[in-house]
């Protein structure tokens, strides 16, 4: 209320006329009445007025908390009466007190009590897009109250609105409890919003961060490598440990943790662990720092025995198995190569795996011992004898024995005679009498097969070996059975550009050119076909026998027409001497006769017979 307006009142009481007790009315005493003429009080009531607030429903203005319990809000909006806001409406702001002014919406200017209605969640809602617009563009830190937990992270309520906050923007080290979270009034910055589908995102990971930043820079100015020191561990992967130096963090790469091989970080730490580690590496530009943890203690190559040499027999443990060779702990963080060439004295392709497995206790000889540069080469073979050393004397060129087939290629078949001895059937020393385009065709791999040693060459550890020369050659006996000219049954097996081959008694293949593979009717033969063939060339050394089907025929035909034609010539003869005893001088006696008619009869047998020939 002004001055003026109090002034007004207080001149307005004074001009009041005196009472009169001589005519006062005893009989109201007790009861209500007016004290004021209408006229005054319409004038108290117009500078009353005036002191108060205009205020509309739905509208929203500030107001001033000046009162507040366990269930409700007082706040006064400069009206006639004070509004009530429930609590609840405030649970984003525990530290709500009186005196605090806060935003209101007018639900209703007086209820059935009489009562101003005022709502702060309504009037947060109804500006709370321009306000988390707001806060993105300026970068505002913002409060807001956590409701509950959701699927990758929390839901808090920001100015009315319920925004997320991811779990890896909760804070700058992995949050394993996201519930401990619930219920709590936090600070946040507004990272993103989606205006179309009214999705806002907050961090209040983006404010530790910056506080870290400085910490990071300071912390990093005072590093310098060899420096140890104390640290937690905050996460652990399967590559390495992350750090928490007090405020900045570092890695300890997997290789960094133990001398010895470990399958994972685990092994070594724990979550929340602390531990000393030491400062291999830093990178200012980019704050990363490589920790290490196995450098604070000996090396166990140092502690390594000082008699041990190569030829010494050691014990192990293999740790690592692969392709070349395997990798054996003889103590921790101290480990030697066997390669696989080292496992055993057979010279055919192999891979580690074959000959040891993870976890196998072995034992290896020294091979080679490097201190300087901390690496040993082992081998398990050289604990057995060689056994090329008494080859000679065991396989004997001559010899038989059994092997294992165990490679193909193209020229032949290497076979295991041993461990260790190897030897080679070239594809010439498998068959007599079969032709081998691949020595596939002939046996299979890990077969058992018998063989002759043929040749020995222990310089370079090399059996040449056969198959065939377990039998006698059977071309010594063919030689006797496919003579020249000799005539066999035979079945064409394939037919091919220049002829086919025929498959002849005792399993032996022979040629038939396409031009003696015609048949006596002019067609030609055909694959499958069962026919006569007669043998035009047999060639021992190369295994070659040449045959025809055409030549049979063609000689039988050639055969009929000689004699015909001998048969022919003779009648002729005959008719001639028939002629000059029928014209000569003297007559027939009856000797004659008989001798006439006996060639007339012979003369017209010939004559029938060489028109059945025709």
């Amino acid at each position: 209320m002004s001055e003026t307006e109090t002034e007004t009142l207080k001149t307005t009481a004074k001009a009041t006329t005196p009472v009169d007790l001589e005519n006062f009315d005893w009989s109201a005493v007790g009861k209500k009445q007016e004290g004021y003429t209408k006229e005054e009080r319409e004038k108290l009531e117009a500078v009353y007025e005036k002191t108060l607030k205009s205020v509309a429903t739905n509208e929203i203005i500030d107001g001033k908390v000046v009162a507040k319990n366990n269930k409700e809000v007082v706040v006064n909006i400069g009206y006639k009466s004070d509004g009530v806001v429930q609590l609840t409406e405030f649970r984003y702001n525990p530290d709500l007190k009186i005196g605090d002014i806060v935003e209101v919406y007018i639900e209703s200017q007086e209820d059935k009590n009489g009562q101003l209605i005022l709502s702060h969640k309504t009037a947060r809602a109804m500006k709370s897009w321009e306000r988390v617009n707001s806060a993105l563009e300026t970068g505002e830190i913002i409060q807001g109250f956590v409701k509950c937990r959701t699927k990758g992270g929390l839901i808090a309520d920001v100015f009315g609105i319920e925004a997320f906050l991811p779990g890896s923007q909760i804070d700058v080290k992995p949050i394993r409890d996201y519930d401990v979270y619930v219920g709590k009034t936090m600070e946040f910055k507004v990272v993103k919003i989606n205006n179309e589908f009214k999705n806002v995102v907050v961090s209040h990971k983006a404010l530790i961060e910056a506080e870290l930043e400085v910490q990071k820079k300071e912390i990093i100015s005072k590093l310098e490598k060899g420096q140890v020191l104390e640290g937690t561990v905050k996460n652990i992967t399967s590559y390495g440990v992350f750090i928490d130096l007090g405020g900045v963090d570092g890695l300890v790469h997997i290789t960094d943790l133990a001398w010895g091989r470990i399958n994972h970080p685990e092994e070594i730490v724990k979550l929340d662990q602390k531990i000393n580690v030491v400062i291999l590496d830093f990178d200012n530009e980019k704050k990363r720092i490589a920790l290490g943890l196995k450098q604070l203690s000996a090396h166990p190559w140092d502690s390594l025995k000082a008699d041990l040499a190569i030829g010494d027999k050691i014990k192990g443990k293999v740790v690592v198995v692969a392709d070349y060779g395997a990798f054996v702990e003889i103590a921790p963080g101290v480990e030697g190569l066997i390669h696989v060439s080292e496992m055993s004295w057979s010279q055919h392709l192999r891979t580690a795996n074959d000959f040891l497995k993870v976890g196998n206790e072995v034992e290896a000889q020294v091979l080679t011992l490097d201190r300087d540069d901390r690496k040993m080469s082992l081998g398990i073979k050289q604990l057995v004898p060689d056994p090329w050393s008494v080859v000679i004397d065991k396989y004997a060129k001559g010899t038989k024995h059994t092997a294992t087939v165990r490679n193909f290629t193209n020229f032949g078949i290497f076979v295991e005679l041993e461990e260790g001895v190897d030897g080679l059937i070239h594809i010439s020393d498998l068959s007599w009498s079969k032709k081998i385009k691949h020595p596939s065709e002939f046996t299979k791999l890990n077969d058992v097969i018998n063989v002759v040693v043929l040749e020995i060459d222990g310089e370079n550890r090399r059996l040449s070996l056969g198959h065939k020369q377990l039998e006698e050659n059977p071309w010594d006996v063919f030689e006797t059975i496919f003579t020249i000219d000799s005539v066999h049954q035979g079945t064409i097996i394939n037919l091919i550009e220049k002829g086919a081959i025929v498959s002849m008694p005792y399993g032996v293949e022979a040629f038939a050119p396409t031009r003696h593979l015609v048949k006596a009717d002019g067609t030609a033969a055909k694959s499958e076909d069962v026919l006569e063939f007669k043998i035009l060339e047999f060639n021992k050394e190369g295994k070659k026998i040449i045959v025809s089907h055409s030549k049979i025929y063609e000689e039988v035909i050639a055969s009929e027409k000689a004699v015909v034609s001998n048969e022919k010539k003779t009648a002729g003869e005959d008719k001639k001497t028939a002629k000059k005893v029928k014209d000569g001088p003297e007559k027939n006696t009856l000797g004659d006769m008989d001798v006439l008619s006996k060639i007339k009869a012979d003369m017209e047998k010939m004559e029938n017979k060489a028109k059945s020939a025709e």
